[in-house]
């Protein structure tokens, strides 16, 4: 599908598993094309994110800074088009993801939503073409591995341990847990002190809704720190960015599938959906405004955990 003379665009929501695995899509490129360049469509703010970009040395550009024309090819990795509008600037000519399907519209398309991480497929990309990683590609798709699967205790498959026990021959471990450990930003405390005094406990569910936050990262750190409390099994965490109001599932339960209860609450009024263990919705703040006073956080909360507990339709504001 590549040509020496094509310049290759990688698009990417990034996170350990979206970076890692653009980096192997990058090698898997290298001298096959004019050009390889990595964009991601996030604002990167995590801590693991910062600390995996800047200790590997990862090489990566805005979308806000990209000029489309310059590229003939794109690929999306770790995300499918409909993730986010920004995808929809391009017809990519490969999509490889191991989220559920929803608009595999490319050329060549590999989804596997069985798989627990996209960097293990890319690591069987790499074996397949008989290429030894680099050792910062090979802690970056090591790390994702670890991130995505939670330690192996989310959704793994057999292909997840064998990907993770070849590159733990070619990592850097030692880095590795450096990102991983990686610093939170001071200005994120806030959001912790508001998760701790505004929380709510139901049933070994753990509800907190933070209002506007710069960036919609800081739900996900909040619900995986609530995730280590001994009496969770739900850690559910929303917050406004950018006009949506966005809500990270996080369950470590055995009965119930974190993302069929997103999409019950919350997919007749926006995207949602995922894994067993995490999930995620977005919804558009303008479809939400009659049902509830959006610039209540208490309200909203509640209404949140309405919509998740009932799973119904609310035609009445939530005062």
């Amino acid at each position: 599908m590549f040509d020496h003379s094509d310049h290759v665009l990688i698009m990417i929501n990034a996170d350990p598993d979206a970076i890692a695995s653009a980096m192997a899509v990058k090698r898997l490129l290298w001298r096959k094309v004019a050009g390889v360049t990595i964009t991601h469509i996030n604002v990167i703010q995590r801590p693991d994110n910062l600390a995996m970009i800047r200790l590997l040395g990862i090489d990566l550009v805005y979308i806000e800074e990209i000029n489309m024309t310059q590229f003939n090819r794109f690929v999306i990795v770790d995300s499918q088009p409909d993730h986010h509008e920004c995808f929809s600037m391009v017809k990519p000519d490969v999509i490889i993801d191991h989220h559920p399907e929803t608009c595999a519209v490319a050329s060549y398309c590999d989804i596997r939503p069985n798989y627990g991480a996209t960097a293990t497929i890319m690591t069987e990309y790499l074996r397949a073409a008989k290429i030894k990683p680099s050792v910062k590609i090979a802690t970056g798709l090591f790390h994702a591995i670890k991130t995505d699967t939670g330690n192996f205790e989310r959704q793994t498959i057999i292909e997840d341990i064998r990907a993770f026990q070849f590159l733990y021959r070619h990592a850097n471990i030692h880095l590795a847990q450096q990102i991983e450990h990686g610093e939170i930003k001071y200005d994120f405390l806030k959001y912790f002190d508001q998760a701790l005094h505004n929380r709510k406990m139901r049933q070994g569910r753990i509800f907190v809704h933070l209002g506007n936050v710069v960036n919609p990262d800081i739900c996900v750190l909040i619900a995986d720190f609530f995730m280590r409390v001994d009496k969770a099994t739900w850690s559910i965490v929303s917050g406004n960015y950018d006009k949506k109001l966005v809500v990270i599932f996080r369950y470590n339960g055995l009965q119930k599938h974190a993302g069929n209860i997103a999409k019950k609450a919350f997919g007749s009024i926006g995207s949602a959906g995922g894994h067993r263990s995490m999930a995620r919705a977005e919804i558009s703040v303008s479809e939400i405004k009659e049902m509830v006073e959006v610039k209540d956080d208490k309200a909203v909360q509640q209404w949140v955990i309405n919509r998740i507990e009932k799973g119904a339709d609310k035609k009445r504001k939530v005062q």
